[in-house]
């Protein structure tokens, strides 16, 4: 199955519309509303109360509009202007040298609510983002080896490869078999699990040198079938096992 990218998965714990395909698809996927879901903890988690409410005015110090003049120079503070214009006093400063008086005392209006939130923004798509990468390389590494053990051919007893029951992030399993054989001259080779007679078999697939992964059935128990047998099978169309045995090996559990 094809899941989202994470960047989707970051859109979609943001709140953002998902396209209909991604939608559609995260509906039908558990592996997928989970992830979503754990990342929406991390926007939460940044979602601090006194970062998303604004806060009162401030009066500044008296120190302020000091430094303020120090810097440009202007000798009349805003208080001075207002008692001039209430005494018609006819002269007045340049007005490129003075700065418009404020109708009120002069306040410093907090602007950190807004910045805050757009950090926060920022920050929570960052966050999201790591984590969603973070999650679906989680979903890669974090599989669970259930059983083992090494395929060594039946005559000499030589070591050509290796079998794994592995359980994925999704639940899923899979048979994993690695062969460092060369291929067959002739078909192909078959994977089996076998009970521990090595009499009753189940075809699980074709296999190729290499690794190859072949899903293995929910209700397959693996104690009733312990043995893993890997076959050189004709093309000849014929679903049974050809008895020609390349490999085998018994599952550790």
């Amino acid at each position: 199955m094809e899941h989202c990218e994470p960047d989707q998965l970051a859109l979609a714990a943001l709140g953002e519309p998902l396209s209909a395909a991604d939608a559609a698809h995260v509906d039908a996927c558990a592996r997928c509303r989970a992830e979503i879901a754990s990342l929406k903890r991390s926007v939460d988690v940044l979602a601090v109360p006194a970062f998303t409410t604004s806060g009162p005015d401030i009066a500044p110090p008296p120190r302020v509009w000091d430094a303020i003049a120090a810097a440009t120079g202007v000798q009349a503070s805003p208080t001075d202007r207002a008692d001039a214009e209430a005494a018609d006093d006819p002269v007045e400063p340049p007005l490129a040298a003075v700065p418009p008086a404020p109708a009120t005392d002069p306040v410093v209006r907090q602007l950190r609510p807004r910045r805050s939130r757009l950090l926060l923004a920022a920050a929570a798509a960052a966050v999201v983002v790591a984590a969603a990468a973070g999650a679906i390389a989680l979903n890669r590494d974090d599989d669970v080896v259930l059983a083992s053990t090494t395929l060594s051919t039946l005559d000499t007893g030589r070591p050509e490869g290796t079998a794994k029951v592995v359980e994925q992030g999704d639940g899923t399993r899979v048979l994993r078999i690695e062969l460092r054989t060369p291929p067959p001259r002739d078909g192909y080779y078959e994977a089996w699990l076998a009970d521990a007679s090595a009499k009753g078999m189940v075809s699980m697939g074709s296999v190729r040198p290499g690794t190859t992964s072949l899903p293995v059935p929910d209700d397959l128990n693996l104690t009733d079938w312990p043995t893993v047998e890997v076959s050189v099978e004709p093309l000849n169309g014929d679903p049974a096992h050809s008895g020609v045995s390349l490999v085998r090996g018994q599952l550790d559990s």
